[in-house]
């Protein structure tokens, strides 16, 4: 099978999509399939070793430029061309938040008009690529948000088109009117061009069917899947105490750090000092340092030194390395949650989980035991749930142990493109 896999990059961070998609590509190359991962915008940035193409369409300065000024969507395809280097691109992406939704208004609805768009021209360059060079059995978007490009696609190419969601809605939510009722209409029409959608979650796939209008029959769960060679478990000879209580996600309000603070917090209050610790992990974008210097300037005025440990943004290595020295993980998101790998990364290292009652976190319980619900946006049952954990030493072992368990019988990245494989026998 050919398979044209088309990701977004995310402006030089560590992206669960970018991760999932290239464990996606990767584990079904293994299985003797031919993969082109075709990064957008930016090169994809990932914690395990990268299969993608060292090639970007839709470069992202390309794209703002022919956005802003009609002059470069007349321009020759060779004048374009050092804007898209990845070098050049990587590190304009350290210099600026390129993937805020707030700022991306027009270009968002500009890229959904596809041929009719001020960025046709780079979608005429993917489209000759595909065709004359690469040629696949298969096309798959990786988000909803590229549906400008699928009539293109199918009219050049004849073959079968795909298009995952993986939390466009928190995307579209952060873009200010009139975009977002703009981008949501062209959406809704545009899906109408796409033979299948693909899923992580089943919250996800009936949600996204009822926001585009789709029929849930063309929707397909193909549950999230992770790469498990070095996931060892939580260390038997951990100590009970302190407590330690993980944070590992982007530091962003969506992500509900703030919620998980006022919990630990709140627990502190019971324990009395020494008896807990908090480890926060995860991106940090310019357009959310506000909000953490804020959280970490209170926490560190607030708690004793060594009770809060603050990590940064975190490799792969470090990343395990973090989750063994756990007792309980939780990433209380105010949104609700489309995927979740940092769920399946703790699981896989039998760290149970605390997570709020929406999203896709009911699914993942249900289907790995491996953590308790709560009330969302609360952070007083957050503190109950923690604490529910910290006094049943019995209970947190038996979670970590089938989360765990759970998680390499049905989450491996084996599983996730057997899964994906099969979707697509359907449509050749």
């Amino acid at each position: 099978m050919r398979i044209a896999y088309i990701s977004t990059g995310a402006g030089g961070m560590y992206c669960g999509t970018c991760i999932h998609d290239n464990t996606l590509a990767a584990a079904l190359i293994r299985k003797g399939h031919e993969v082109a991962l075709i990064p957008t915008y930016t090169p994809m940035r990932t914690d395990e070793t990268s299969v993608s193409l060292d090639r970007i369409f839709y470069g992202g300065i390309n794209v703002y430029l022919q956005e802003k000024y009609a002059f470069f969507r007349h321009t020759p395809w060779i004048i374009d061309r050092p804007f898209s280097s990845p070098r050049l691109l990587n590190w304009l992406s350290k210099m600026a938040s390129t993937t805020d939704a707030r700022d991306l208004g027009a270009l968002t609805v500009s890229v959904l008009k596809g041929e009719h768009g001020h960025q046709r021209k780079e979608l005429e360059k993917l489209v000759t690529w595909l065709k004359e060079s690469y040629k696949p059995d298969l096309v798959h978007l990786n988000i909803s948000m590229f549906l400008g490009m699928v009539r293109e696609i199918k009219n050049e190419l004849d073959v079968p088109v795909l298009c995952s969601v993986q939390g466009e809605d928190l995307f579209l939510e952060e873009l200010g009117e009139p975009f977002r009722s703009q981008a949501s209409d062209i959406m809704r029409e545009r899906a109408n061009d796409v033979d299948g959608f693909v899923a992580t979650s089943r919250y996800y796939a009936d949600f996204m069917a009822d926001f585009l209008n789709v029929p849930p029959e063309k929707f397909h769960v193909v549950m999230l899947g992770i790469k498990l060679d070095d996931y060892i478990g939580m260390p038997n000879s951990k100590p009970e105490s302190p407590f330690v209580i993980g944070y590992l996600a982007r530091l962003a309000p969506e992500k509900g750090l703030h919620l998980l603070v006022d919990a630990y917090k709140k627990l502190r209050q019971k324990t009395g000092a020494g008896k807990l610790k908090l480890r926060v992990a995860g991106y940090l974008s310019k357009k959310d340092e506000a909000y953490y210097s804020k959280i970490r300037q209170q926490l560190l005025e607030e708690s004793q030194a060594g009770d809060v440990e603050f990590y940064g943004e975190v490799d792969r290595a470090q990343k395990v390395n973090f989750l063994s020295g756990l007792h309980v993980l939780s990433v209380p998101t105010v949104y609700r949650e489309s995927k979740g790998l940092f769920v399946l990364e703790a699981l896989a290292n039998g760290v149970p989980i605390v997570q709020p009652r929406h999203g896709a976190f009911p699914e993942f319980i249900e289907a790995t035991g491996g953590g308790i619900l709560v009330e969302p946006q609360s952070s007083d049952a957050l503190a109950d749930g923690l604490e529910q954990l910290m006094n049943d030493h019995g209970q947190r072992e038996e979670m970590g142990r089938i989360g765990k368990e759970a998680v390499r019988r049905y989450f491996s990245d084996q599983v996730m493109a057997d899964a994906m494989v099969e979707v697509y026998k359907q449509y050749l």
